[in-house]
This record gives C-alpha cells, structure tokens and sequence, in this order.
C-alpha cells in the first residue's frame, strides 16, 4: 500500500498544477472554455463547502465553549484574568496585523489593469459596493453594537454577512445554559458537543478536496484575469508572496516582542527558558496545524517544565484552544485588507474597526484543526463586504502560514496560562524544571 502525500503536499501540488495549466492557456494562446466550464466549478463548490459549515461551526464551537466555563458565579478570579488576557492578546495580534498590511500595501503593487479585472471578476455591481462604504462614512460609530444583536436569529443564521449576530447569540446561550439547573442544562450542552465533533469532522471531509479546489481555483483565476498578458500572473504572485512575508513577519513579532514583553512584566520567566519548555508543543503545532491535537503537549510542557499547577493549566489552556486564536486573528486581518486592496477597494476606518471586533469575537468561535482559519475569514470578509470569493487569491501559501499562525496560537495559550498561574501565585521560584524539555514522557 502506497504512502500518501500529506495534506499540505498535495495542496502545494496541486497550486503549482493550477498554475503551470493557467499559463500554459495564456502562453498558447488556448481557449479557456475548458477550465471555466469543467475546471472552475470544483473551486466554486469547495469555497461553498467552506460557507456551508461557517454557520453551525461558530454557533456549537462558541456555544460548548462559553458552557464549559462552569458556574458563572464561580468563575471568579482566574477566569476573568484568562478571558481578559486572550481577549487584549487577540486585539493586539488583529491591530498589528492591519497595521503592518497598511503599511507595506502588498495588494496595491498588483497593477490597476489586473485590480480591475479582479473586481470585475468577484463583484460585478462595482458602484453597489461603493455607494455602501459612503453609507458606512455616514453611520454612527456604535452602528457595529447595534448590528450585533440579531432582530431574528434564525434569519441571521441564513447569511454568512451575520455572523456577529450568531456570535452574539451564541455567547448569550452560553451564559443561560449556566444559570439553569445543570440536569437542564446537560442534554443541551451534550447535543452541542456532538454537533461541534460533528462539524470538526465534516471539516476534514472538506480539506480533502481541498487539493482539487486549489488547482481550480489558480487555474481559472489566472486565465480569467490575466487575459494575454502573462506577466500580470508575475505580478499577482509577487504580490502574493509580499502578502505572505507580511503575515509571517507579524507572527514573528507577536512570538519575539509581543509575547516576551508581556511575560517580562507579569513573570520572572525568561523567555528564552519559557521558548526551550514549549519547543516541543510548538514542533508538533508546526507539523499539524492543530491547537487542539497539540494542546496534552502543551498541558504537558507546561505543567512539567513550566511549573504551572494543574488546577490552573487544566481551565486556562483549554478554553484557550477554543477562544485564543492570536496568529489566526493577525492573519484574518492581514489577509481581509489584501484582498480589498487586490479588488482596488478602499476600507474606510469604521470596516477597519469592524476587522478588529469581528476577528476578535470569531477567534472565541474558531476550531483548532487545520483549515477553520479560512472559514472565519469567510465571516470576517462578508462583515466588511468584501467578496467572499476573493480568498481564491490567498488559498496557494495558506497551508504553509497556517503552521505558522497555530505556532503562535500555541505560544499565547501557554503564554496566557504562565501569566495566570504567576498572578495566582500558582508559578514555582524554580520557574524551569531540570529536566530536558525535549525528552518526552512515556504516556505521551
């Protein structure tokens, strides 16, 4: 029996095949029918795959979450210093990553011609999207608060572009599953958890054809907007590769500046010691792409190396795996205003502010398995409207930013919960212990 290709392999291949066909066609001069009628469609249906499962993933991902937090009376000190620190490190991680994108505008080197043909390719009422960013200048500041809460959950539940309303509601669930009597409460919080496995699982499903949507989606993107010019597809890939020494240089900043500074004013853990303790938490979150497959190692590193109590790793990083998304939320903000620069679309502040609270808020719904970042940019896109479809222009270098961005999910649930245990006095003088953080336990 033949070995199969990893998952990212056959991403990465089947880009380069998508590509190589799309400027075989353009070269050649060959007519595109066959790729826009035949090839196009499987890229369609696996970005509609994405959309389907956006809905039911935030609302049992978020809803088990938030009603896994125990008694809200109970949850006192640790818990709002946990929430309260995930919740500041996504914001800051989001922020960074739009501040670092409008700074090198790697969307705006593509020229205006390919722009142009890219609007009209994903949007074709150009003036419609227009006038409704001057409808955004002209709404109050609040405008997003009010937004959030749905006047019918089941029809926000029905569009994508509501997604903060589902957030919303499901938080609200949430709380209410605590407050009611626990043998209530259970059978509701039990068919959750299913469906969340449930989803988690059909995720899978999707990613598998994700090889065949890539090919599609690069092989008809480049023969639709580069026309006979090939040397607009140098120009997109150029841009795309900008786009992503972005989003890794701000993951490198939140792991060696942000991260470190937060420690040195909360502990008395040198990073460099608190980077060797992790290092195998982070190699295997490298190689999966999964906070949640990588979170017995992280408990363990923590807890063994670190020093940090059960009592507190065992609530902290948890419920980090299911709301702590800081490379994710840089990269949802990176990539959301790229592709708006691609379109040749121009975010006004308020949109920009709308990136911030809805990457913020989706992260707490995000799953840790590879590929549910794209699915949260789905939702993050269409609360800006910005054409859902235009994430086909950062689906080639995903797989690989995707090992990087889980890295720093990683690192700032283990930063978060040293942090934590430090404030509750729950961190020992030793800091480290003496043994070789890298020499795994026998029941791991």
């Amino acid at each position: 029996m033949k070995k199969r290709l990893p998952l990212h392999t056959q991403i990465i291949l089947g880009l380069v095949l998508g590509l190589v066909l799309g400027l075989i066609i353009v070269k050649f001069g060959i007519s595109p029918d066959f790729v826009i009628n035949y090839i196009k469609p499987i890229g369609t249906v696996f970005i509609n795959s994405l959309k389907m499962i956006a809905v039911p993933l935030v609302l049992a991902s978020l809803i088990v979450g938030v009603s896994n937090l125990g008694d809200v009376t109970k949850l006192g000190r640790i818990g709002g210093k946990t929430i309260t620190a995930y919740m500041i490190t996504t914001v800051l991680s989001v922020t960074l990553g739009l501040l670092l994108v409008n700074l090198f505008k790697p969307g705006k080197s593509l020229p205006v011609d390919t722009r142009d043909n890219l609007m009209a390719l994903y949007d074709e009422s150009v003036g419609t999207k227009t006038s409704a960013a001057e409808s955004l200048k002209q709404q109050s500041p609040l405008q997003p608060f009010v937004d959030m809460v749905p006047e019918n959950v089941f029809l926000a539940t029905t569009n994508n572009g509501s997604m903060l309303q589902v957030v919303f509601f499901a938080i609200i669930v949430g709380i209410a599953l605590l407050k009611i009597p626990k043998s209530k409460a259970k059978p509701v919080i039990a068919f959750f958890d299913g469906m969340n496995d449930v989803i988690i699982q059909i995720v899978g499903f999707i990613m598998m054809i994700a090889p065949y949507g890539v090919f599609a989606l690069m092989a008809s993107l480049i023969v639709e907007i580069t026309g006979d010019n090939p040397d607009s597809a140098v120009a997109l890939l150029l841009a795309l590769l900008k786009y992503s020494l972005v989003v890794i240089g701000g993951l490198l900043v939140m792991i060696m500046l942000t991260y470190p500074l937060i420690l040195m004013a909360f502990t008395k853990v040198k990073y460099m010691d608190f980077f060797k303790a992790l290092r195998p938490a982070q190699l295997l979150a490298f190689s999966t792409s999964s906070s949640s497959a990588t979170l017995p190692v992280t408990m363990r590193q923590v807890e063994k190396e670190l020093g940090v109590s059960e009592e507190v790793s065992s609530f902290v990083l948890p419920l980090g795996a299911t709301i702590n998304m800081d490379g994710t939320s840089l990269y949802q903000g990176v990539a959301s205003v790229f592709i708006a620069q691609a379109l040749g679309m121009d975010l006004t502040l308020t949109q920009q502010l709308m990136i911030v609270l809805t990457a913020t808020l989706a992260s707490i719904g995000t799953a840790g398995v590879p590929g549910a970042g794209l699915i949260m940019l789905i939702i993050v896109l269409e609360s800006i409207s910005v054409p859902a479809a235009g994430i086909a222009l950062i689906l080639a270098p995903d797989r690989i930013i995707d090992m990087f961005r889980t890295v720093v999910n990683v690192t700032g649930d283990a930063m978060v919960c040293t942090v934590v245990a430090s404030t509750e006095g729950e961190l020992p003088d030793g800091m480290i212990r003496a043994s070789n953080p890298l020499t795994p336990d026998p029941e791991i």
